[in-house]
C-alpha cells in the first residue's frame, strides 16, 4: 500500500494538489482494497506493462521501476490480484488489489492461550 500512496503523491496532475482516497470492500473470501488518486492518469496501453520489473511510466522520474513489480509479487504471494483502472491522461488512476479474507485468530476453533 505504501508504494501505491507514494506513487500517487509523486505523479499529481499538473497544477493540482495530490488527492488520495483509500478504501476496501469485502467480497466473500476476498477483500478488495483500492488506492485512488486524481493525478496524471495512465493510458490503457500501459495498464499491464507498468507492473513489469524496471518498467517506469515516466523515465525522467525518480525511482528504479521496481515498485509496482514488487507490489504485484507481494499481493500474488499472498493469494491476491492487482489491477489498475484509469480513463487516461489527466484523469487519475485507481489501483485495486485483493487479498484473501482470513478467519480471525480468536475464533473458537483456533483460540489459543499464549
Amino acid at each position: 500500500m505504501q508504494n501505491l500512496v507514494e506513487n500517487a503523491l509523486k505523479f499529481p496532475a499538473a497544477g493540482r494538489v495530490p488527492e488520495i482516497e483509500i478504501g476496501f470492500q469485502a467480497h466473500g473470501e476476498q477483500t478488495e482494497y483500492f488506492v485512488r488518486d486524481h493525478g496524471q492518469g495512465i493510458d490503457a496501453r500501459y495498464h499491464e506493462t507498468i507492473f513489469g520489473l524496471f518498467n517506469k511510466f515516466d523515465p525522467r522520474s525518480e525511482g528504479t521501476g521496481i515498485g509496482l513489480a514488487l507490489v504485484r509479487r507481494i499481493v500474488e504471494f499472498h493469494g491476491g490480484t492487482i489491477r489498475v483502472e484509469s480513463a487516461g491522461a489527466g484523469q487519475g488512476a485507481t489501483f485495486y488489489f485483493t487479498l484473501p479474507t482470513h478467519t480471525a485468530l480468536s475464533s473458537p476453533t483456533t483460540d489459543k492461550t499464549i
